[in-house]
């Protein structure tokens, strides 16, 4: 993934909490694509296995273009072009937790969970000394951000690596198709800057950036009601007593229209017949009159 144009500032956004224990927090970033710059919302996931740490991906200014360096799961925490994530990643390592064994420890000084489901918490201050707070979003070239690697993150990227889970592919597949997370159209403002779980934009956890305009939650709701049922909301009367006479009544619009009404005059009909035979005898009367 590369561009000829910088990734916009990172958006300011609040961290949503952790929602299931060991669970990790992976930063949101601006991806690219033909329509242009994309933001992937900041989101908690589960890690491939014990014992990794999330590396996050970066955009570098390389050879004249911004090149994306993805993220991986590893042992150590790599170089992430000196760019702050914020919540625990602070442009180098990361302060947001570690493993205590089995089990992952959440720094609740800078990172957000939810300490009724999550017990495994501690506390440490001197990382909530933020250096220089900006949201430039990539490394090198005008106006990035001048950092090289040190020995440990050289020595951390050698090591070996783990792709993002599946979850986090799916995460990254839903953003590309929500238009309101393109940069053309929020601004540099999503309207979703973070989930509480991947793929998730609809619901509880959802936090919008500061300054991001309200979420279009009108349009996931038309999309679960298609088009194609509204037209027939004029029979809807009818759809209610059996679903599957609406596709029925689209297929053959005027059978079904046909059937309803002639059902109810059926009756009326036959009713009818028969003082029709009671006539054939009023002749007769008639006949006895004219003697």
């Amino acid at each position: 993934m590369q561009a000829s144009e910088p990734p916009p500032p990172l958006p300011d956004y609040d961290q949503p909490p952790c929602p299931e224990d060991g669970w990790m927090w992976t930063p949101g970033y601006w991806a690219y694509s033909s329509g242009g710059y994309y933001w992937i919302p900041g989101t908690w996931v589960a890690p491939p296995r014990v014992g990794v740490l999330w590396t996050p991906g970066y955009w570098g200014f390389v050879g004249g273009v911004y090149m994306f360096h993805a993220g991986y799961w590893g042992p150590h925490i790599g170089f992430y072009g000196g760019v702050n994530y914020g919540f625990g990643y602070g442009g180098a390592g990361f302060e947001g937790g570690r493993w205590v064994g089995n089990s992952f420890a959440y720094n609740t000084a800078v990172v957000h969970v939810n300490t009724t489901v999550i017990h495994n918490t501690y506390v440490n201050n001197v990382t909530v000394n933020n250096i220089t707070v900006n949201k430039v979003s990539y490394n090198g070239g005008a106006g990035g951000v001048a950092v090289a690697p040190t020995r440990e993150e050289r020595a951390a990227m050698t090591e070996p690596h783990v792709p993002p889970t599946p979850a986090q592919k799916q995460h990254v597949s839903e953003a590309v198709r929500n238009p309101q997370l393109a940069a053309k159209a929020n601004g540099g403002h999503p309207a979703i800057a973070a989930t509480a779980r991947p793929a998730s934009f609809n619901g509880p956890g959802v936090v919008g950036a500061k300054g991001a305009p309200p979420r279009a939650a009108a349009p996931p709701a038309p999309a679960a009601h298609p088009a194609p049922v509204n037209p027939g909301n004029p029979s809807a009367h009818a759809p209610v007593p059996g679903g599957a006479h609406p596709p029925a009544a689209a297929s053959h619009p005027p059978a079904a229209a046909a059937s309803p009404p002639a059902a109810p005059p059926k009756p009326v009909q036959k009713a009818q017949p028969k003082p029709a035979a009671k006539p054939k005898a009023a002749p007769e009367h008639r006949e006895g009159e004219k003697p």
